[in-house]
């Protein structure tokens, strides 16, 4: 079923195939290249042969990884040591650790300090991993400290050995010259995946450490229990080093003290957000939703025990506050709470991170925007998704339609998510890879050598079949599914071959249509119908299908669509690329 759907899309496949060979190629190294060309160029190490087969044989050996990582720092010009002058927050966890980094260094940007931010991935420019002062670095800027780095790789490189680490790694060692050069007070760094094993780990002196909640992601890497991850994160911790934490369950919580043990780490659990709040005063978040509360805890004990080991003067007065809670018999001692200064409140409160319960209102569209991608993030995601829906002002004539753009990648439980925004009650569920075009030559910021557009349309039409058999399983039992989409009907099978809309290949009943696009641009526009100002109206292409006429027509006349794209922050940052053109500026 899926082969006879992916047959519909050869031509688009030749497309992508021939941009993938034009630029797989390195281009000549020069330091006149512009933005595009040094993006290109740093492309490359997605799939750099060498460094896979390194990986391979140092799987299993931390030591090895880090010792790796190292060399190519000292070949860059740098040592570890010269990394202890960067005040470093290190931060790692499976849900909300990129949200905990932005709280903080918004925090401490708010005391006036000058902030370094490493985080990953990138949503439309690869530069927005690398921030100063809660900003991407320039173009500029981000094509000088490229070819610096990769000048110095190149000129030390060793034929025994890989000569360029992969695309990650390379990353990190500029964004440590970056802010190295730049003359940062303090760099606040995300993990990209683990800990232990994370190339991050080759900081040896943080000031001060952090986990944010811990979930299942990553299980071929990471291993597939919440205590063999608890065992991974845990991995950053260094001896002396204050670390804090948030609520856990018990058996990752007891992983997390016995690594802190180990390594000599004082380990503290952050009191909930509500400890923090005074006189009936709720601390208003810049980012929406209830699971931000433990995000912002976090960043608070983060934040200010920085401030405190740093020896700061004149940035406002910590005033201890007595927690009332008895420390007896926890795992983990609790960190005393205390009144957030003016500062920190201004921190939180400023916060900006996109694409995490972000709402982009577009006349009657509405975009709920939302990187989720385990099933916990998930279910943060539907509670706040259903609460921000149920917020907006509803129709008059009722007639509201939902929809779903999703995709997921890696190695992630699809059905297991899917299943969990079925109480969403959407009307029509999108799936898409997260190319924005079918060609991504134009876009060297969002290519990836690593995915080809056949392996994600597998994907995508793989993820059709569980939501349609989910759908199948609640069929006659559920009331919110409108009278038409219950009349169901017979799909036809898929268009001739050129058409870019496919619906499911064979004849099935289906409650909810489902639909699969090879390319952002295309899905977009069928969801907004001409709808949105930044999106031109959809090609007729496709458009004399059942699936596609029906929901073009519904689509059309509702009062209000509301689209809850998630299940990728790849596919949020092609979202937001062509939602916000001036984000690719």
């Amino acid at each position: 079923m899926v082969a006879r759907g992916l047959r519909a899309l050869r031509g688009a496949l030749r497309a992508i195939a021939a941009a993938e060979r034009r630029f797989s190629t390195r281009p000549a190294r020069a330091p006149a290249m512009d933005y595009q060309d040094t993006i290109r160029t740093l492309n490359t190490l997605q799939t750099n042969a060498s460094y896979l087969e390194q990986v391979k044989r140092e799987r299993g050996d931390p030591q090895a990884q880090l010792e790796a990582m190292r060399g190519f720092l000292e070949r860059s010009g740098l040592k570890v040591e010269d990394l202890d002058r960067l005040n470093i927050i290190h931060v790692t966890g499976t849900k909300g650790k990129g949200s905990v980094c932005a709280f903080t260094e918004c925090i401490l940007r708010s005391y006036g300090l000058k902030t370094g931010f490493y985080s990953s991935p990138h949503l439309v420019q690869v530069r927005e991993r690398i921030r100063i002062n809660g900003q991407p670095i320039s173009k500029d800027l981000f094509s000088k400290y490229f070819w610096l780095v990769y000048n110095r790789l190149e000129e030390t490189k060793d034929p025994a050995c890989a000569s360029m680490p992969a695309y990650f790694r390379f990353l990190t060692i500029m964004a440590f010259h970056v802010f190295l050069q730049e003359k940062v007070d303090l760099a606040v760094v995300e993990v990209g995946i683990g800990g232990a094993y994370d190339c991050t780990n080759i900081i040896r002196a943080p000031v001060v450490c952090g986990v944010s909640s811990l979930g299942i992601d990553h299980t071929s890497i990471l291993g597939d229990t919440m205590e063999k991850i608890a065992w991974q994160k845990g991995g950053i911790f260094k001896p002396g080093v204050p670390a804090f934490t948030v609520a856990q369950p018990e058996g990752p919580l007891e992983v997390l003290r016995d690594r802190a043990q180990e390594r000599e780490c004082p380990l503290y659990l952050c009191p909930e957000l509500d400890a923090f709040e005074g006189d009936n005063q709720a601390l208003e978040l810049g980012l929406a939703g209830a699971h931000q509360r433990s995000n912002a805890a976090l960043a608070l004990q983060l934040a200010r025990t920085w401030l405190q080991l740093r020896g700061c003067r004149g940035l406002g007065e910590l005033k201890e506050v007595p927690s009332g809670t008895e420390l007896v018999g926890r795992l983990v001692p609790l960190a005393p709470t205390f009144r957030p200064t003016d500062a920190m409140i201004q921190g939180l409160r400023d916060t900006e991170w996109l694409g995490r319960t972000q709402v982009l209102p577009r006349g009657p569209v509405t975009w709920y925007l939302d990187g989720a991608h385990t099933t916990s993030s998930i279910q943060a995601c539907v509670r706040w998704f259903r609460q921000a829906a149920l917020n907006q002002d509803k129709p008059h004539d009722g007639s509201e339609v939902r929809v779903l753009l999703f995709n997921a990648t890696g190695d992630r439980d699809t059905a297991a998510l899917l299943k969990l925004l079925l109480p969403c009650h959407f009307d029509y569920a999108v799936f898409c890879p997260n190319f924005t075009e079918v060609s991504m030559a134009s876009n060297a910021d969002q290519q990836n050598f690593n995915v080809t557009l056949e392996t994600a349309l597998t994907r995508c039409l793989e993820n059709q079949q569980k939501w349609t058999r989910l759908l199948e399983e609640k069929a006659g039992q559920d009331p919110w599914l409108s009278a038409p989409l219950r009349a169901g009907g017979l799909l036809q099978p898929p268009p001739a071959r050129g058409t870019l809309l496919l619906v499911p290949p064979a004849p099935r009943p289906l409650n909810s249509p489902a639909l699969v696009f090879p390319c952002l641009a295309q899905a977009l526009r069928w969801v907004a119908q001409g709808r949105d100002p930044h999106l031109a109206a959809p090609a007729a292409t496709g458009a004399h299908h059942p699936a596609a006429s029906s929901g073009a027509v519904l689509l059309q006349e509702a009062a209000a669509i509301r689209v809850l794209v998630t299940g990728s922050l790849h596919l949020v940052g092609g979202v937001l690329r062509l939602l916000d053109p001036a984000l690719s500026q």
